[in-house]
């Protein structure tokens, strides 16, 4: 597999003209580089904090929480009755969330969900004006098909590790999509399970009418879809 990095020059440079984070979520950061857990990162969370102001969002939606650092940057920026919702497989993982939220005064703009979030979902109406999908790379597409129709019109889906994360390979889904992707017939044979998930999430949202999506070039890259009607 090639190693395609975003640069940590430009990472940086986000960082430093982006929202301001604060204690709580400096702790978080320092865990998630201590222990290696994945997390989106400062210039990411900034980021995702804006698309929360621009679309006036109220009620978010995360498939895959950890312990909480996307949904902290989210609550910030929601109304004090707003919501995001956190989803986690790992128990222990959902109450560092919730420790860590309650911290920041930002838990009872949170509603804590432990289990599938796939399942999850489908126990809440809509509409989400923010949805986060950063769940098992294999399962985007599916997660994007069970939220889809309960995204707000001029909402948005972010779906974290377009670039980079485990196995993906950038360079071959660069290849596919210059090629024209499925829409054209392009080969994705030679993708590993991770790269192709990533690659059927995103033909499953170019397929959508309702949908324009472009590249955020942060962090390990952010695919931002926004549903038009």
């Amino acid at each position: 597999m090639a190693d395609y990095v975003i640069s940590e020059f430009l990472e940086s440079y986000a960082t430093a003209l982006g929202p301001e984070s604060d204690e709580t979520l400096d702790e978080m950061g320092a865990q998630a580089r201590d222990e290696g857990f994945p997390y989106v990162g400062p210039a990411v969370g900034g980021w995702l904090a804006m698309l929360a102001r621009f679309a006036d969002a109220e009620r978010v939606f995360e498939f895959g929480s950890g312990f909480g650092y996307s949904a902290y940057w989210f609550a910030r920026e929601l109304p004090a009755d707003g919501e995001v919702v956190l989803t986690e497989i790992d128990e222990d993982e959902l109450d560092q969330a919730r420790e860590y939220l309650d911290r920041g005064g930002l838990a009872d703009r949170a509603a804590f969900e432990h289990g599938d979030a796939i399942e999850t979902v489908d126990a809440y109406d809509g509409p989400f004006d923010v949805v986060l999908i950063d769940c098992q790379k294999e399962r985007y597409a599916e997660a994007f098909e069970a939220v889809r129709e309960k995204v707000a019109p001029g909402g948005i889906v972010a779906a974290d590790n377009a670039v980079a994360g485990g196995s993906i390979d950038a360079g071959d889904l660069r290849a596919y999509f210059e090629d024209g992707g499925a829409a054209d017939g392009a080969d994705r044979s030679a993708m590993d399970g991770m790269t192709e998930g990533i690659a059927d999430y995103l033909d499953t949202v170019a397929d959508d009418d309702a949908f324009e999506t472009t590249l955020l070039p942060l962090g390990e890259g952010v695919a931002v879809s926004q549903r038009e009607h």
